[in-house]
C-alpha cells in the first residue's frame, strides 16, 4: 500500500467532487468553528457567528484550541517514540499542519495513520492528510464514530488491529451527546484494540467556569448543535480498565508539556478542557 497519497474512495469515502451537495451550511459544524478558532479559512458565516458568540463567552478560546493541538501533538510524540506504529484518529478535522501523522512518522516513517471523519469539506481536503512518507501509510475514510462497526471494517483495511494501536479521540466526545451513550461507544472501540495499545482522548469540562460553559452550551443549542462537557470524573471514566499514564487525567497545559512547544497559561486559570493518555494492559 503507497504512503505517499491515497485516492480517498479507496477507503470508504465518497468522490470529493460531490461533496458541495453534503455540506450544511444553515448550522455550525464542530469541524469547521475548529477551524475558523485555528485561524483558517474552511469555515462559514454560520460557524463564526458561533465562534464569535463562544469568543465573547470564554475570550481565550481560541487559544484553547491552540492547547488541545499541542497536547495532540504531545502525546503523538510520545507514543512514536515509545513505539507505537499505528494511529487512527476518529475525528480529524480540517488538516491543521503539523497533521498527526506528520507528527508520527517524523519519528517513525513506518507509521500507519488512517483519519476519520464524516464531514464533507473534511473530505474535500482529505488530500492534504494523505502526503505522507514513503515508507508509511496514511489514509482517510468517511465515516461516523456512531457507527463503530463499520468504521473499524473500513480501518482494518489499513490498520492491522493484533497490533498495538493508538485511538485518538482528541476534542471528540463533547461534540456526542449522552444519548448516543458515548462512554459505551468508547468502550467498543478499546475492545477492540490489542494490549499495548493506547486511547489518547481530551474532553472539555465545565468544572473551571461552570456559568460560561452552560451559555456555551445554550448557544450551541440554540443554533440546533451539541456540545456536552463532562466532569473530571465523567472523563476518567472513558479510561477505565486503562492503565493511565502520568500525569493521569488533567488540564490540557499539565499534560507532559514541553519547552520546544508553546503551552503558555491562558486567562487566570486552567484550560477548561481535560487530557489523559492510557495504555490497554
Amino acid at each position: 500500500m503507497s504512503g505517499t497519497r491515497t485516492d480517498p474512495t479507496a477507503s470508504g469515502a465518497p468522490d470529493a467532487a460531490s461533496t458541495a451537495d453534503r455540506i450544511d451550511t444553515s448550522r455550525p459544524h464542530p469541524a469547521r468553528m475548529y477551524d475558523w478558532f485555528l485561524g483558517g479559512k474552511d469555515n462559514y458565516p454560520v460557524d463564526e457567528e458561533l465562534g464569535r458568540r463562544l469568543l465573547g463567552l470564554q475570550p481565550e478560546i481560541k487559544q484553547f484550541a491552540r492547547h488541545n493541538r499541542w497536547f495532540m501533538q504531545r502525546a503523538v510524540r510520545h507514543l512514536a517514540d515509545t513505539g507505537i506504529r499505528q494511529f487512527l484518529d476518529i475525528g480529524s478535522g480540517i488538516p491543521t499542519e503539523p497533521n498527526l501523522h506528520q507528527i508520527a512518522q517524523s519519528t517513525a516513517p513506518d507509521a500507519r495513520v488512517v483519519y476519520v471523519d464524516n464531514d464533507p469539506i473534511v473530505l474535500a481536503h482529505s488530500g492534504a492528510l494523505l502526503r505522507g512518507t514513503p515508507q508509511g501509510v496514511t489514509r482517510y475514510i468517511d465515516a461516523d464514530v456512531r457507527e463503530p462497526d463499520r468504521l473499524l471494517q473500513l480501518a482494518s483495511a489499513t490498520i492491522d488491529f493484533t497490533r498495538p494501536v493508538a485511538l485518538s479521540l482528541v476534542a471528540l466526545t463533547h461534540f456526542l451527546p449522552d444519548r448516543d451513550a458515548v462512554h459505551d461507544l468508547v468502550r467498543r472501540y478499546v475492545d477492540e484494540l490489542t494490549p499495548g495499545s493506547h486511547l489518547v482522548l481530551s474532553q472539555a469540562t465545565g468544572d473551571f467556569d461552570p456559568e460560561a460553559v452552560a451559555q456555551g452550551v445554550a448557544a450551541y443549542a440554540a443554533r440546533g448543535a451539541t456540545f456536552a462537557p463532562r466532569t473530571h470524573a465523567e472523563v476518567s471514566g472513558f479510561f477505565d480498565g486503562l492503565d493511565l499514564l502520568d500525569p493521569g487525567v488533567v488540564p490540557l497545559g499539565d499534560w507532559r508539556p514541553e519547552p520546544r512547544t508553546d503551552t503558555s497559561p491562558v486567562g487566570t486559570g486552567p484550560v477548561p478542557i481535560y487530557a489523559g493518555v492510557a495504555r490497554k494492559p
